[in-house]
C-alpha cells in the first residue's frame, strides 16, 4: 500500500508528470513550479507557484520583472531571474515565428481549404496584429448546411483575449453561391459595429466555397 501511494505522488509532481503527459497536461501552477523548483520552508512548491500566480494575474507576470517578481515572499533574485528569463526566451521565440499575412482575400481563401468543401458552415475569425499578421485563427461557431448562429460576444472575446488589432470575418457556403444572405449581411453590420465599439477593426468579411470567394470590402459592403 506504501508503495502504491509513493508511486502515486511521484506521478502528480509536476517535473513527472510533464515527463510522463506532456507540457499541455500541466496547469499554469504546475509549470511555474518546474520553474522554481523548489518551495520554501512555509510553502511547498506548487502552492509558492499558486500564490504567485494569484498575485501576478496571468496577463500580468510575464511583464512584471525582475523588480516586481523578487519582492513577492520565497521568491528571491536567483529564481525571479529564472522566471524573467524563461519569459524573455518565450518571447522572442514567439515573435520571431514566421506568421501568414494577410493582405487580399485569396490569402483567406488560400488558407481555409479545410473549410472549403465542407457540408456545414463554419465561421472562422483571423485575428490579426497591426501589421496583418496572423495571431490565432479560430472557429466561432459551426452550423447547419445553410445556417450559422453567430453572437459578437463569441467573436470578440477571443480576439480581445489575444491583443488583436483586427479581425478578417470569413465563412463557407455549402450551397457553393457566392452571394451573401441576408442574415450574412446582417450580421456582418452588428459584428463591424461592435468592432467600432471595442476598437477593433473588422477588416473583411470572406465567403469562400469549393472554386471561389467573395470579398464584403471589395463588394463594398463593409
Amino acid at each position: 500500500m506504501t508503495h502504491d501511494i509513493m508511486e502515486m505522488e511521484k506521478l502528480e509532481r509536476p517535473r513527472e508528470k510533464l515527463m510522463r503527459y506532456g507540457p499541455d497536461k500541466l496547469s499554469d501552477t504546475e509549470l511555474l513550479a518546474i520553474l522554481l523548483r523548489t518551495g520554501t520552508k512555509e510553502r511547498g512548491v506548487l502552492d509558492l507557484a499558486g500564490d504567485i500566480l494569484g498575485e501576478f494575474r496571468r496577463e500580468n507576470i510575464t511583464n512584471a520583472g525582475f523588480d516586481g517578481l523578487k519582492k513577492h515572499p520565497g521568491l528571491g533574485p536567483a529564481k525571479a531571474c529564472e522566471i524573467v528569463a524563461a519569459f524573455e526566451l518565450g518571447r522572442r521565440f514567439f515573435t520571431g515565428k514566421k506568421t501568414n499575412i494577410y493582405l487580399k482575400p485569396s490569402d483567406v481563401w488560400d488558407e481555409l481549404k479545410d473549410i472549403r468543401e465542407n457540408k456545414k458552415e463554419h465561421f472562422v475569425t483571423f485575428h490579426l496584429d497591426t501589421r496583418n499578421q496572423e495571431i490565432k485563427r479560430d472557429i466561432v461557431s459551426i452550423g447547419t448546411l445553410n445556417y450559422n448562429l453567430v453572437h459578437p460576444r463569441e467573436v470578440f472575446e477571443p480576439a480581445i483575449r489575444n491583443l488583436a488589432a483586427g479581425i478578417i470575418l470569413a465563412h463557407n457556403h455549402p450551397s457553393g453561391c457566392l452571394e451573401p444572405s441576408d442574415e450574412d449581411l446582417s450580421l456582418n453590420k452588428r459584428l463591424v459595429q461592435a468592432g467600432k465599439l471595442l476598437g477593433i477593426e473588422v477588416l473583411d468579411h470572406v465567403i469562400v466555397t469549393k472554386a471561389a470567394f467573395s470579398s464584403f470590402k471589395q463588394r463594398n459592403l463593409m
